[in-house]
């Protein structure tokens, strides 16, 4: 294998994520000026009458593997930030919302604001958490799936389920395609032709 190649390769499944783009290998990240990600106007956000922590300062709370220690944040609380972040662009190996988020990079901030350490790679969540029947999904819970290439069915991109009314499910992420950073997508069939798991990781949604 070429050195470039293999490089390429390497940072692709360290990444993680649906359709990344590599530096100096295509189109660069859109540049573009990110709305407050605390809007309390966004009508993607829902009145979950849970507190929402006003900063990303929490310290992160130690974790064993296969295993994310969640405390008492509430998955409400935690879906709820989540979609204070709708319209922040993508951005390739970044979780900083004032520049964009990859598909982790999303999962890792958002997690991060409630003190939850997870790991950095869509690919290192394979073996996290409980795998939970996708009709069974709830708020909070996570949404795995293959990268861009369904062939390959080790994880390369993942969300955050918003939603499972009458098995409709709905999830968050930051994608590199059409919408090109966060949004809210229903499970459909092109992403359940990738699909790989539905992961639970919130003791509260057992209840």
């Amino acid at each position: 294998m070429k050195p470039i190649i293999f490089i390429a390769f390497v940072a692709y499944l360290l990444a993680g994520c649906d359709g990344m783009t590599l530096p100096g290998f295509g189109q660069s990240a859109k540049d573009s000026t990110v709305q407050d990600t605390l809007r309390s106007d966004n009508p993607m956000a829902k009145d979950t009458g849970v507190i929402i922590l006003p900063n990303n300062s929490a310290p992160l709370r130690d974790t064993l593997p296969g295993h994310i220690a969640t405390g008492n944040v509430h998955p409400q609380a935690l879906v709820a930030f989540a979609e204070t972040l709708i319209g922040v662009p993508y951005k390739y190996a970044s979780t900083q919302p004032n520049e964009g988020f990859d598909c982790s990079g999303f999962i890792t901030f958002v997690f991060n604001h409630f003190g939850i350490k997870v790991p950095r790679s869509s690919i290192e969540f394979t073996n996290v958490g409980k795998e939970i029947a996708p009709t069974q999904a709830k708020r909070g819970d996570i949404i795995l799936f293959t990268g861009t290439d369904s062939t390959e069915r080790y994880v390369g991109h993942m969300g955050i389920v918003v939603a499972n009314d009458n098995n409709e499910m709905k999830f968050i992420h930051s994608t590199s395609g059409k919408a090109y950073g966060v949004t809210i997508t229903p499970f459909n069939g092109y992403y359940k032709g990738r699909f790989v798991k539905v992961i639970r990781i919130f003791k509260q949604n057992d209840a």
